[in-house]
Order: C-alpha cells, then structure tokens, then sequence
C-alpha cells in the first residue's frame, strides 16, 4: 500500500473508523493530513476502491468505515512497529523454501564445523542445510546481524585447503528449532542457510516454494 493512504487510513482509524462508522468530510480530512481537499477526495477514493473503506455519500460529509481488509493492513503495520520497538531480541524474516546445490552438505559434514557446530550449538547437525530465499527488500534485515554478538565457528584447515569462519544465530523454522549459518566475512545473501539436529523437509513436509517464517534470536549468542 502507497504510504500516503496508509497515513489516510491511519487517521480515519483514530477518528473512531474501526468500530463505527464516522461522519467526516473530504475537507475536515484534508486540514487533518495537510493536504489540499482535492487530493483528500482522491485518497478516500483510492481506499473505497481498494476495498480497504466503505463510504456512504451525503450532501457534505461522508460517513466511513474501515473494512476488514482496512484494517488487517493497520495490524500489519502495528506488528512491524511492535517488531522494532518491543521484540529487540529477534528477527523475523519471511522466505520461501529452495534447493540449493548440495554444498550444504558438503560443508556440514567437514569435521571442523560439525565439532565445532556440536559444542558450541548444542546439537549434532544433520548434513545439509534447508535453504530460505528471502525477497530482496528483506536484506535490509541483515543489517542488524553485522552488529549482533554471534556464536562464532573459527576457521579451520584440512590437508587440502582453509575453510573459512562462519558466524552462527539460534533460529527457528516454523517453530522448529535450528540455527542460521553466515559468512564470518563477505556478503550475507538472500538465501539464508538453516542447520538442524534434523531432515526439515521430511520433518516439516516441506517442498521448494512453501513459504516458511524464520525467527532469528539475538540474546543466545
């Protein structure tokens, strides 16, 4: 939804538009958001269009009120706040599930990291990883990861090369309990790379394309 007609739906809501219908006209609104009467009308428009307020016409004013629709987009917009104000000690990402070339496994099952990954995350991890695509705007997330206190996984060396450092977060799947595996140096991806004591995709019946909600724990470092 446009930012301009979320505030709109945000101001209707706290005239009382959730509950009842109000009376209000397209200038009592415009003195409201600031804005000119004209674009007022144009914005109460494009909500009744999307379906997101209903509007009963009079002479001079109007009366309004929030659809179900309406006002499931104001709860999606309270629980991302609620997320950055209350829950500072996870993330929440949302991503859908992908096949991955089979390196997971490869890396998983190396000595260095399944040792280390035992002690120091608590669980033996099944070889391989469950692989989460996450959209592209939800990188911005990642951002807070840098800064975070990590459970880190040192590098290591096998007779024919160095496997680097990699840093670890708790995590959950769909409730399930794991970790998240990322690159101690480089770029984080959009694909988020989740460990576990077990096979997820049997545990979870999970196929490429489902779409999951990963929790990433900032308090277990």
């Amino acid at each position: 939804m446009k930012p301009y007609l979320l505030q709109t739906l945000k101001e209707i809501a706290l005239l009382g538009a959730i509950k009842n219908k109000i009376e209000i006209s397209s200038f009592d609104l415009a003195k409201q958001l600031d804005i000119s009467q004209q674009t007022s009308s144009r914005y109460l428009l494009d909500l009744d269009k999307k379906g997101l307020i209903s509007r009963e016409l009079g002479i001079k004013k109007q009366l309004i009120q929030i659809t179900l629709p309406g006002e499931e987009a104001l709860e999606k917009e309270f629980l991302e706040y609620q997320q950055i104000f209350e829950f500072t000690d996870r993330i929440i990402f949302k991503g859908k599930i992908v096949s991955g070339l089979g390196e997971g496994k490869y890396y998983t099952e190396q000595e260095g990291y399944a040792k280390q990954f035992e002690n120091k995350l608590g669980f033996t991890t099944y070889p391989g990883t469950l692989n989460v695509e996450i959209a592209p705007i939800e990188k911005n997330k990642l951002k807070f990861l840098r800064k975070k206190t990590a459970i880190d996984i040192s590098e290591f060396k096998t007779d024919d090369r160095t496997f680097g450092g990699v840093r670890c977060f708790k995590a959950e799947i769909n409730g399930f309990k794991g970790a998240i595996v990322l690159p101690a140096r480089g770029h984080y991806s959009n694909v988020l790379e989740f460990i576990s004591p077990e096979y997820l995709r049997g545990k979870l019946n999970l196929k490429d394309e489902d779409v999951v909600d990963v929790v990433i724990y900032f308090n277990e470092g």
